[in-house]
Formats: C-alpha cells, sequence, structure tokens
C-alpha cells in the first residue's frame, strides 16, 4: 500500500522537527545500535504515521505526551492501534517522561520485542478498523 504524497510530505516536516523524546530515542536507535536492526522514525504506514517503525520486527514504536490524554486523543490512538495490529504490527506505547527519566528501561523493553518479533512480517492490505 502506498503512502499518500501528503502523508510522506507530512512525515519528512515531523522527521525536521522532532520532539526532545524524539530525539533522545533516535540517538540509540539510529545506525542499528540496537541489536542490529533498522529502525526508521516518521515511517508512513498506511493511513498513519509511525513515530518509530522497525519492518524486520514488524514493530511500531509511539511516543505519547500530553495530547494523548484528552478523549479525541484517546479515541485517535485506539483507532490508530487497531489499524496497525490489523497490518500484523505490535505497537510499543512510551510517555515521553519515560524516554526522559528511564532510556535505559525503554531500551531493554525495546529489545525483548525485537527479538521476540524478529522475522515477523507486516500485513499489506488492512483490516477495516473504522466504527460502523
Amino acid at each position: 500500500m502506498s503512502a499518500d504524497r501528503r502523508l510522506i510530505e507530512f512525515a519528512r516536516q515531523m522527521r525536521r522537527e522532532p520532539t526532545p523524546a524524539e530525539e533522545t530515542l533516535w540517538r540509540q536507535l539510529k545506525n542499528r545500535q540496537l541489536t542490529g536492526l533498522k529502525f526508521r522514525r516518521q515511517h508512513p504506514l498506511g493511513l498513519y504515521i509511525a513515530d518509530f517503525y522497525c519492518s524486520s520486527a514488524a514493530l511500531v514504536i509511539e511516543l505519547d505526551g500530553d495530547s494523548h490524554t484528552t478523549p479525541e486523543g484517546e479515541t485517535h490512538d485506539r483507532l490508530r492501534h487497531e489499524y496497525l495490529r490489523s497490518l500484523n504490527l505490535s505497537v510499543i506505547r512510551f510517555w515521553n517522561t519515560e524516554v526522559h527519566d528511564n532510556i535505559e528501561g525503554v531500551l531493554e523493553l525495546l529489545i525483548q520485542a525485537c527479538l521476540e518479533r524478529q522475522g515477523l512480517r507486516r500485513r499489506c492490505t488492512p483490516v477495516d478498523h473504522r466504527p460502523h
């Protein structure tokens, strides 16, 4: 499934303007530093942009801030999570504060998840996740 041009451009813009938590985690993930796996940041996946994505582990990492605590944010996150799961992707969420306060713990959880999921592949066709 090809990402729409607007989504690709928005992902590029987001890569140019990362949040402090994204910068912190990216320094640990880039250049195959974590378990030798390749991660991408602000990567379009169908209808959404993943904060971080590892294709060889079929893993999405999302970093959450205050906007995710609103009812609208929670609904959006739930729909996004269902959509990504329909692509056979595992989604791990961390609060921005976790990345800043406990980067070692975050990395340990990511290593474990990557090792468990290594070799899994994402499905190309999503399951309809929208409310009927």
